[in-house]
């Protein structure tokens, strides 16, 4: 058992169960890798839901809220309206003459939808060196770590939601000269933040305490 169990993982075996036993070529193993990420939750207006889907999640959203001190509700509602907790997104291309996709309008990536100059100040300053963008983990202590900066740089209360958005997307020297002010989309998206913080919060008083049940005690 324990010799057929090293055979069937041999590369050389995993090679002959492809058609015709010929070698994937290298874009289509990074493709295959990329299809294995984490998909979105399938009830994202349910933050208990989501929780229960991804305890992992959890744990990592309640370690940046212990770390920053900001609301899990806060923090989860801005990832919701970034990324719709797609681990990789990206904005949409821009069109040149109208018809072929040209280059993307700024670095966003990931959960977060962080500039990659905005990335690397929050590893320098957090000591996170190996934080990825793509990573829960990393994007929801990032946004914890944003919102404790815009309390300290822009004096907004970490039961702000919709302020808290404001600076996030549009920085804090943005904020504090009221950028947002002639932007009706964005201050929209911000009180899209702020509804459903507010939702995310409720739920989560109901089900915090199941949450926190260390599995072998499941009543």
């Amino acid at each position: 058992m324990a010799s057929s169990s090293r055979l069937s993982w041999h590369p050389r075996r995993m090679l002959a169960l492809l058609p015709g036993g010929r070698l994937l070529a290298l874009p289509a193993i990074i493709l295959l890798l990329s299809a294995c990420s984490t998909p979105q939750p399938t009830q994202m207006e349910n933050l208990c839901q989501i929780f229960k889907e991804r305890p992992s999640w959890y744990k990592h959203a309640s370690a940046s809220e212990r770390r920053w001190k900001s609301p899990m509700g806060v923090m989860m509602a801005i990832l919701a309206q970034e990324s719709s907790f797609k681990p990789r997104a990206r904005p949409p291309r821009t069109k040149l003459l109208w018809v072929i996709p040209w280059t993307r309008p700024s670095s966003s990536f990931g959960y977060t939808q962080a500039l990659t100059s905005t990335w690397k100040e929050y590893k320098a300053e957090a000591g996170r060196l190996l934080a990825r963008r793509s990573n829960f983990r990393d994007s929801i202590d990032f946004v914890g770590w944003y919102n404790r900066r815009s309390a300290r740089l822009s004096r907004i209360s970490a039961y702000d939601p919709y302020s808290l958005y404001l600076a996030y997307h549009e920085g804090h020297g943005g904020y504090n000269r009221r950028s947002y002010a002639r932007k009706d989309w964005l201050k929209q998206a911000a009180r899209n933040v702020a509804r459903r913080a507010e939702r995310y919060e409720q739920q989560l008083a109901g089900c915090r305490a199941s949450l926190d049940k260390p599995w072998w005690r499941p009543w």
